[in-house]
């Protein structure tokens, strides 16, 4: 396949089976100066699909670390009051939200400020998420391959190589790739179903250095596949998706986890990250590479020391038969079980949408400006679940046997 149509058919699919555009819709997209062609290509599919109108967001790195190196703390951490209420209007609109990510250039931001980096329009962030998690904005994100993506993962710029990778991982070598996603989000949505069924209060993953035991809120409910807007449309929120998840009790997670992938945060690779749990509090942070971006991340609000999600994945991932450390959260994280601290998801309890963020805490959901993915599962990783009927396995061995 050629890389042109590699980059129509993702394209294609980020449009039709990641945000699902609707005749008229407004789109916003998000997208480095790295991902031009890409970002056309989504354009293009969008005006297809019919949407009314389409705004990108270009960002660019080097125009990033500027701010970084010479911008003020505190001028990063200002909320806008425009910026909030342009995303006050795409969420009554019913805007949908196509993000283009992966760095371009990895190694960018070393040596930058890891509390520039935390605060750096970290209000926006959350009130945009709100709007996208409150259901007002059908989203996806999806990783772009680029050369700097590809130097990091293999040493050399080898884009054709990553798009085959890519084309992998996200079914771009089947015949109708938004199909293929819609068959395998049934496939996690009953997943979903089944755990439902358990009444879970706790899940606990152990092995190869993880024994982290998290508790559930009431009427905990879990998602796998896709969501669903306030207008009933069906969407898939992150292309690759693998997993089933849920929020988690933000006050019941005890134990260590080892961080089984690199991540990437703001450009700052992390390497051999392990973090201890407390009463639902992060307490302890130890990382080969990166420790000191985790901290202050962490410190970035007081909700980032709390976890807002737990996820299952199991070894029939596509990314993990791609064979390759992505080194992208977005794809690693849909290659074994993952937890993230941060922003909780209203509707994993009952009635979530619905409740106040006051009621929301007060169930244990998790309200923050950060919401960091990082990958626990692989080889060796367990999951029981306990509940109503006692404890059950989930995952042996990284292989689903529920």
């Amino acid at each position: 396949m050629s890389g042109m149509a590699q980059i129509e058919r993702l394209a294609d699919l980020v449009v039709r089976a990641g945000v699902n555009v609707q005749p008229g819709q407004g789109v916003v997209v998000d997208s480095d100066t790295a991902h031009l062609e890409i970002a056309r290509a989504v354009v293009e599919a969008a005006y297809r699909a019919g949407a009314g109108w389409v705004e990108v967001n270009f960002t660019d790195g080097p125009m990033q670390r500027s701010a970084f190196d010479h911008a003020s703390v505190e001028s990063l951490s200002v909320s806008r009051p425009w910026a909030l209420a342009r995303i006050e209007e795409w969420r009554a609109a019913g805007v949908a939200s196509i993000g283009l990510v992966g760095d371009a250039n990895p190694r960018l931001f070393d040596g930058a400020d890891p509390a520039k980096v935390a605060a750096r329009r970290i209000e926006e962030v959350r009130i945009r998420r709100d709007a996208m998690f409150g259901g007002g904005m059908r989203w996806s994100v999806v990783a772009a391959p680029n050369p700097g993506w590809a130097t990091q993962i293999f040493g050399e710029p080898d884009v054709e190589r990553l798009w085959e990778a890519v084309s992998t991982a996200m079914r771009l070598d089947s015949a109708d790739p938004a199909a293929e996603w819609q068959a395998r989000a049934a496939t996690l949505n009953t997943r979903a179903k089944q755990l439902d069924a358990l009444e879970l209060t706790e899940v606990r993953y152990f092995g190869e250095g993880t024994d982290l035991t998290v508790g559930l809120p009431p009427q905990a409910r879990w998602t796998g596949g896709g969501l669903i807007d306030n207008d009933g449309i069906v969407y898939m929120p992150n292309l690759p998706t693998e997993e089933v998840f849920t929020s988690p009790d933000l006050r019941r997670a005890d134990g260590t986890m080892r961080v089984t992938r690199p991540m990437v945060i703001a450009g700052q690779l992390i390497t051999g990250l392990r973090v201890t749990f407390k009463g639902g509090r992060i307490t302890e942070v130890w990382a080969d590479e990166g420790g000191d971006v985790i901290r202050a991340q962490i410190d970035a609000d007081a909700g980032a020391r709390y976890l807002g999600e737990v996820s299952l994945v199991d070894k029939e991932s596509r990314i993990a038969k791609a064979g390759i450390v992505f080194q992208n959260t977005l794809y690693d994280e849909n290659a074994g079980c993952h937890v993230a601290w941060g922003q909780s998801f209203p509707w994993s309890v009952e009635g979530g949408m619905q409740m106040t963020p006051e009621q929301r805490t007060a169930v244990g959901l998790n309200s923050s400006g950060v919401h960091t993915d990082v990958v626990i599962g692989g080889d060796g990783i367990n999951v029981t679940g306990t509940g109503p009927r006692g404890t059950v396995e989930i995952i042996r061995a990284d292989e689903w046997v529920l």
